[in-house]
């Protein structure tokens, strides 16, 4: 592993009014490495994960990446130009409902297609026969390439939106509840795909999801936040065998009794 962490949060806070979004959060992401975010509805979870991403203006800290020509670099001091860049580039975002990350008026090779032309690709024939080929990587057949995401399943369109993002080979994906509202059979489904990738391609990436099944099988570390604190932190599987915090104790005793 190397020394330098891909990604740094440095005292990150985010606060609405007189509430805690998310307060006082630090931790090092190396690359390959996945981090799970957990906790119950209004922990701050989410809020976290989009202030990292850059989708909400943190009110405090720092988002430090280590970007390819430059090193660590505060995105928050990124100029607009370049985070959009990197938003296209190095990093991904999928989330929780496919239809926030997809043109949904747009055929499936047409979104797969967009990202790798935001970056400069310009060849007709070599953006398509990419984008048939990560729509295989994602299990959509090549027949359905000129279908619309409004004729896809939930579960297509959540692997049409990871193929959208992945194609252009990021370094970090943030994933927000990447299997929620989906059936267990299609979770299942979803998540072996999501394993298989994230080792294909050395991905770091971090999850928030209220699922411990979903982070056990994809996170190497694990975070558990409440009221907008991190409580603990750790190995996935020791946090998970041997939770140290009440509240953690009590997220995975509820899981166990279900």
């Amino acid at each position: 592993m190397t020394d330098t962490p891909l990604l740094r949060i440095r005292n990150l806070a985010k606060f609405y009014g007189g509430r805690i979004g998310c307060t006082d959060v630090s931790f090092d992401l190396y690359p390959g490495e996945v981090m799970g975010i957990v906790g119950e509805s209004g922990s701050g979870k989410s809020t976290l994960l989009n202030a990292m991403a850059g989708h909400i203006e943190p009110d405090g800290g720092e988002v430090l990446f280590n970007t390819r020509t430059d090193g660590l670099r505060d995105t928050r001091q990124m100029s607009e130009p370049e985070r959009r860049m990197l938003a296209r580039t190095d990093w991904a975002f999928v989330h929780q409902h496919a239809r926030d990350g997809l043109r949904m008026s747009v055929s499936a090779g047409g979104n797969v297609g967009e990202r790798l032309m935001a970056v400069g690709a310009r060849r007709y024939d070599t953006v398509r026969a990419q984008a048939i080929d990560w729509l295989g990587r994602v299990e959509i057949t090549e027949d359905r390439i000129d279908d619309r995401p409004t004729a896809f399943s939930g579960g297509m369109q959540q692997r049409l939106q990871i193929a959208r993002n992945l194609v252009t080979g990021p370094r970090l994906v943030f994933m927000d509840e990447p299997t929620g509202g989906l059936d267990v059979s299609v979770q299942a489904r979803l998540l072996d795909l999501l394993r298989g990738l994230v080792r294909e391609m050395g991905l770091s990436a971090i999850i928030v999801t209220h699922d411990l099944a979903v982070v056990r099988l994809l996170a190497d570390r694990l975070m558990v936040m409440k009221s907008g604190h991190v409580v603990e932190s750790g190995l996935t599987d020791q946090v998970l065998d041997d939770p140290q915090h009440s509240y953690t104790q009590l997220l995975v005793s509820s899981v166990l009794q279900v």
